[in-house]
């Protein structure tokens, strides 16, 4: 795969980690979590850096920096995965902890993690 459909793929997957993010930050309990609240933030955090690589459609640059911060994803991740029965057995947060989890999962496959 090229580094451009590579870059492409990856921010496709980032798209579900930004609606986990939106979801997260949005819902009621990250008002009592402070945990939650710095999952919601190191995922912002993550996709904000590469901003301006996508900005400038730079591959290279992108997929350097998505690299750097796939570990920050990942613990956000499992961080979340770990809290998430804790601060609600709703579906919706189930839910959200599998996709998370499964883009976060094809993003390192991708970069070769």
């Amino acid at each position: 795969m090229s580094l451009q459909a590579t870059m492409l793929r990856t921010d496709a997957l980032l798209s579900h980690v930004w609606m986990v993010r939106t979801f997260i930050k949005h819902s009621e309990e990250i008002e009592d979590d402070p945990e939650l609240n710095d999952v919601q933030r190191t995922l912002y955090d993550a996709m904000l850096s590469l901003g301006s690589a996508w900005q400038a459609q730079d591959a290279e640059a992108y997929l350097r920096q998505a690299r750097k911060k796939l570990s920050k994803l990942r613990k956000a991740t499992n961080d979340f995965a770990r809290i998430q029965p804790e601060v609600s057995s709703h579906t919706n947060f189930k839910m959200a902890v599998a996709s998370l989890q499964n883009a976060v999962a094809a993003i390192e496959e991708l970069l070769g993690e």
